[in-house]
């Protein structure tokens, strides 16, 4: 082995422009390059306390179980569920894009009854239709995705949590692609249970996922038994048909480890709580609510420019994310040529999307550290530079031209 082969890591500068990961903010790097401590270190739990009062705040509760689960955004799903769901018990999951299918997979995995109701792609639903289906169906769980980057849309939760309670039914939302840069009221909405992702409007980078569960949700988890020898675990069926335990996403051993008791579960992954503090603190600092107008303010100019381009918009823009943009790529126009060149050329990355959608829009993201006039300025004059050099037609400069003006309007001049 020559060792010399392998240089120190040094990765191109980008502008991630796309549905995130986003340019984490530079606080937060600055935050996790700080030395590591013991994780029963007295700092440390207190640290760790800070983070439970912080986010907390970010997902507008009241509940004392808000902490970190160690892993992706898909880690923070994966727990609440393996840990809340029995084999057998009925679960409804609205599917409006991508991710929620992922939430009908996991559901399957812990061995519920999943009832799957669908809308189309570019649409959300409205509360009558999901209250149809409880009624119909009468599950224990309600799983939804709040906003799907696949398809850009944000389901509205305000009144489905009412819908849950009347119905005895424990309401259940992905938060990941939403939080921090779109209206999320966990008390105010009646969500039992939601989990969330650092990498997108928190502007830091993936490996944490922030979880908090209502009272509720915690006494479920907490009285879920194992069918063998009594043990409380998580199981879930692999395709061999065995039951298979989680230490690792046990919910309830992992509350022991966060809460006064310090019961030893893992070790805490210290540079990422250093990071995820630093995201919510940095948010609270301005305002939960200022930096939720932050991201509407600069997705609306994003979208102001790509129409001032002439290109056209994907799905129901009323229910569109603050933060993400889906734009169809014009007919003649080579989607993944024009990702090419911005990457390579502008160092700029957009995206593409999932299933029926691959290849016919891009997504763009304004979120996170991103969300700032610069960058969707220099977004969409490249675009608009690739667009034209790969024979698009449109008037040059049209679509800084028509950011400006949103900004104008909005009085705003950095």
């Amino acid at each position: 082995m020559d060792i010399n082969r392998y240089s120190q890591i040094n990765p191109p500068q980008r502008l991630l422009m796309g549905p995130g990961p986003i340019n984490a903010d530079p606080r937060v790097l600055r935050a996790m390059s700080t030395q590591l401590i013991g994780q029963y270190d007295p700092v440390m739990t207190h640290y760790m306390n800070e983070v439970m009062e912080l986010y907390r705040k970010i997902f507008c509760t009241d509940n004392y179980w808000t902490m970190l689960i160690n892993g992706t955004s898909r880690a923070g799903i994966e727990a609440i569920l393996l840990s809340a769901i029995c084999p057998g018990d009925k679960v409804l999951v609205p599917v409006f894009g991508r991710f929620g299918y992922l939430l009908c997979e996991i559901a399957h995995r812990c061995r519920a009854k999943v009832n799957l109701l669908e809308t189309q792609w570019g649409t959300v639903f409205t509360p009558d239709q999901i209250e149809d289906e409880i009624k119909k169906i009468k599950p224990k769980f309600l799983l939804i995705v709040h906003g799907d980057t696949s398809t850009t849309m944000i389901q509205p939760l305000k009144d489905i949590g009412e819908i849950c309670k009347k119905y005895h039914v424990i309401f259940y939302t992905d938060a990941t692609a939403s939080i921090g840069g779109n209206e999320l009221e966990t008390d105010l909405w009646g969500l039992d249970a939601v989990s969330a992702g650092m990498q997108k409007c928190l502007g830091g980078p993936s490996g944490t996922a922030p979880i908090t569960i209502s009272h509720q949700m915690k006494e479920i988890i907490r009285h879920r038994k194992c069918v063998e020898k009594g043990i409380r675990t998580v199981e879930h069926k692999d395709g061999d048909g065995e039951i298979i335990y989680s230490n690792y996403f046990d919910i309830s051993m992992i509350m022991d480890y966060w809460g006064p008791e310090r019961l030893n579960h893992h070790t805490e992954a210290t540079t990422a709580l250093f990071g995820a503090r630093e995201c919510a603190r940095v948010i609270l600092k301005d305002g939960l609510k200022k930096n939720i107008a932050r991201h509407k303010l600069h997705g609306d100019a994003m979208l102001k420019g790509i129409q001032g381009m002439g290109l056209k918009l994907f799905g129901n823009i009323e229910h569109k994310m603050h933060n993400i943009l889906g734009v169809i790529i014009p007919k003649g126009v080579n989607g993944e040529q024009v990702r090419k060149f911005m990457l390579e050329d502008f160092g700029i990355e957009i995206g593409t999307s999932f299933g029926p959608l691959h290849g016919k829009i891009w997504r763009i993201g304004t979120m996170g550290y991103n969300a700032r006039k610069d960058c969707v300025l220099q977004t969409l004059a490249c675009l608009e530079q690739v667009l034209n050099l790969v024979g698009f037609p449109m008037i040059p400069g049209a679509a800084v031209e028509s950011a400006l003006e949103h900004y104008s309007l909005e009085n705003i001049h950095v």
